[in-house]
């Protein structure tokens, strides 16, 4: 788990919000995994934290996977919200987690 995931694990717990799963496995059979998850509503986000940085989801091969990954989720019914660190440090990130929780209820 990144520092940036712990953030934001803490941000989702002192808003009050149902806990997620973490490293979900929402699709069977692929190796793809969910930040964090809420299965019953089919909710995952993405920390995309090195997007500055010359990393693995920086680069073409990267953007292509995780393009693959997102489309995959999508047809498999589940929504993903992709949060920057700036997302997840200035706490919009939890409140964009809380609209859309709160959109399927």
């Amino acid at each position: 788990m990144s520092d940036l995931e712990e953030t934001l694990a803490l941000h989702i717990k002192a808003a009050g919000l149902p806990e997620p799963v973490r490293e979900y496995m929402a699709i069977k059979g692929r190796r793809y995994r969910l930040d964090f998850a809420w299965p019953a509503v089919k909710l995952g986000v993405e920390v995309q934290g090195g997007i500055w940085h010359k990393g693995g989801h920086s680069t073409g091969t990267g953007i292509t996977r995780d393009c693959e990954k997102a489309n995959a989720h999508t047809l498999a019914g589940w929504r993903i919200i992709y949060l920057t660190a700036a997302d997840v440090n200035s706490g919009a990130g939890v409140e964009v987690i809380k609209q859309a929780l709160e959109a399927r209820e």
